[in-house]
């Protein structure tokens, strides 16, 4: 895999023409692929979180969110979202495209960078390979402010290994400021000057350079005050605070969490098929080309990689309530990118292998694999999205004006137009989840609702590996849980089922509480 002679050419006579070029490629790309997914309304925690701090930014001049949850993110990423939606209308539409702009902007500096420390057919194949992960793709196009750190953070570690140290810093200073994990990367680039660099040969010259890679942790540190000098708190509200960090700091917990972050980075969504290569290809010598042997990526670079990897596994293993795979998403490219210059070094036809690497990952984006996975983690996601759409339509055309029981992100799917779900707000009673323990307590609120909007909040697919006892420490440390079925929580609630529509492992339900108010049979579309 290599660069045609005209782009050879182009990046000789302009060298800043050549990212625009790549930028433009990989952009026009993956908007092709991701035409389907543009008009979807927003998931999850776009509706949950992202979009809302976007709002509150646009007409509130908020930057720490009033009508959503206070996660304590900095506004950066929200910032950004809202400028959008302020020129161009609230739209999914007009967020998706905003957001794949990121992505085209991560996957040009995963095509310089790759191309800086190894060739141009390792950088096509890494890109390739970036852009059809399931994990990268899917997060391509959702509004997570976890892609815009992730863009801003590819090309801070880029710039640094170009040695513009300073340039590097700022655009690591705006990655935190979409996120605050993304300071994993620079802290991590800090203990690499600190302890491993070469380069750095005086104590005097080991502090500089590593106190000039923290530089990112003074505008974190800057919005840390900001928050605290508004609500009192450094991170978040009071809830937020204790699910993602004093929960999580349980020692079974954060053991367990660690080996699970391992396999996210190394084995989920088919990249075992990439590691399992990478390791049969370090049992071959290296291809000779003429007599001189296929390059590789210098060791100091690729154990600079390492520690990023390393340190977002640690981190991620003691705080992050969800073992959410986006949290990772900075690390995955870097894995990529070592896999497939060692692909190139040591097997011959190493196209035919990276290739195989790339089919196996668009598998994985439409086959849900025998293990656990979150609706973002392929396109299994875009299921939860039509369900949702079909209950909101159904319920604002049969149960208008009524008071709905259900619980997050329907809550704020039917709350808040601008979502891209209803067009104006309906009541709603909330509840956790529908677990049995939440449905029996929501029977104690009867007489506040009318329907009851009943949906999977857990991907419980069947699964090759079932076991009880990894099923309660799930349960226990990571907040699984199993939702009722829909016809169950029906006779519980003393209604019966309107509406029920399943796409594999999820489904959607719509309860009528006072029966005899309507006499519309079940629908079931089709």
């Amino acid at each position: 895999m290599a660069t045609g002679t005209t782009t050879s050419k182009l990046r000789r006579s302009s060298p800043r023409a050549f990212p625009c070029l790549i930028f433009a490629v990989c952009f026009a790309a993956i908007l092709a692929f991701h035409a389907p997914l543009l008009r979807l309304p927003f998931f999850w925690d776009e509706a949950g979180y992202y979009v809302p701090a976007a709002h509150d930014i646009a007409f509130l001049h908020l930057a720490i969110p009033k009508t959503t949850i206070d996660a304590g993110h900095p506004p950066l990423s929200a910032a950004y979202l809202a400028l959008w939606f302020s020129l161009l209308g609230w739209k999914p539409l007009v967020a998706r495209i905003a957001m794949l702009l990121m992505a085209a902007l991560a996957l040009t500096n995963v095509f310089l960078l790759a191309k800086r420390i190894a060739n141009s057919g390792v950088a096509v194949a890494s890109t390739i390979a970036t852009a059809a992960f399931p994990i990268f793709f899917v997060q391509s196009s959702l509004t997570h402010a976890d892609l815009t750190a992730t863009a801003l953070s590819l090309w801070g570690i880029r710039l640094g290994i170009e040695r513009r140290i300073w340039l590097s810093q700022l655009i690591l200073s705006l990655s935190v400021l979409c996120k605050e994990t993304a300071i994993i990367t620079p802290l991590a680039l800090a203990a690499w000057e600190l302890f491993v660099s070469p380069e750095n040969t005086g104590i005097r010259q080991k502090i500089r350079q590593t106190a000039i890679r923290l530089i990112p942790a003074v505008p974190l540190a800057g919005w840390l005050l900001y928050h605290h000098a508004l609500t009192g708190r450094y991170l978040g509200n009071a809830d937020f605070y204790a699910y993602n960090v004093t929960y999580a700091m349980n020692p079974l917990r954060m053991v367990l969490a660690f080996g699970i972050r391992i396999w996210h980075l190394l084995g989920f969504m088919n990249m075992i098929v990439l590691t399992a290569a990478t390791l049969v290809a370090m049992k071959f010598p290296p291809i000779r080309d003429n007599g001189t042997e296929r390059g590789r990526i210098a060791i100091p670079i690729q154990l600079q990689f390492a520690l990023v990897m390393l340190a977002h596994v640690v981190v991620l293993s003691i705080v992050g309530g969800a073992l959410l795979t986006r949290y990772m998403l900075t690390a995955y490219p870097l894995v990529i990118i070592i896999g497939m210059s060692t692909l190139r070094r040591r097997i011959r036809h190493w196209e035919l292998a990276a290739s195989a690497v790339v089919l196996f990952f668009g598998v994985a984006l439409f086959v849900a694999p025998p293990y656990k996975i979150a609706p973002e983690d392929n396109l299994r996601y875009k299921n939860f999205v039509d369900l949702h759409v079909q209950a909101a339509q159904f319920i604002k055309e049969h149960e208008p004006g009524l008071s709905v029981l259900t619980a997050w992100p329907a809550t704020d799917e039917l709350s808040k137009p601008y979502l891209g779900y209803v067009s104006r707000p309906l009541p709603i009673v909330s509840v956790k989840d529908f677990t049995a323990e939440e449905i029996f307590r929501a029977r104690q609120m009867t007489g506040q609702f009318q329907v009851a909007y009943l949906f999977s909040t857990k991907y419980n697919q069947p699964t090759l590996f079932q076991s009880k006892i990894w099923q309660h420490l799930t349960q226990r440390y990571f907040d699984d849980h199993t939702d009722i079925p829909p016809d169950v929580a029906a006779d519980l609630l003393g209604g019966r089922i309107v509406f029920l529509a399943r796409k594999n492992a999820e489904w959607a339900a719509v309860v009528e509480i006072e029966a005899e108010r309507h006499t519309a049979s079940v629908r079931k579309p089709r």
